[in-house]
């Protein structure tokens, strides 16, 4: 089973995360946002599976940045053109595991989709 978990390393809950994962003995790959960037094409299969309400931090500090013009009437395509153009509004970690896609840290949650 292959697990990656994406966000940003000086994420707190990205970190809590790492540790909970690497406390656990999980293998996992990291992919930073930041550095590695990300793909429409994965974006979409995350909207797909979580939708991207759930996806999008709007208590986000790049979001709450952004000009009131482009937070309003948001849909779809425009939480998605965002979330591609400024990874940070994204809600960390995105935890993949297999064909699953977890949005966010809770250790309840870990535990059921890496079965420990």
């Amino acid at each position: 089973m292959t697990i990656t978990m994406y966000g940003i390393t000086t994420c707190d809950t990205v970190k809590k995360a790492r540790v909970w994962l690497e406390g656990h003995e999980i293998a996992y790959r990291f992919h930073d946002f930041r550095a590695e960037g990300l793909d429409a094409k994965r974006l979409d299969g995350w909207v797909s599976k979580v939708g991207w309400e759930k996806l999008l931090n709007k208590a986000s500090t790049t979001f709450r940045e952004l000009p009131d013009k482009e937070k309003l009437s948001l849909d779809e395509k425009k939480a998605k053109a965002l979330m591609l153009a400024k990874p940070t509004m994204i809600k960390r970690p995105v935890l993949e595991v297999g064909d699953g896609v977890f949005v966010g840290f809770k250790p309840d949650v870990y535990e059921q989709a890496v079965g420990k």
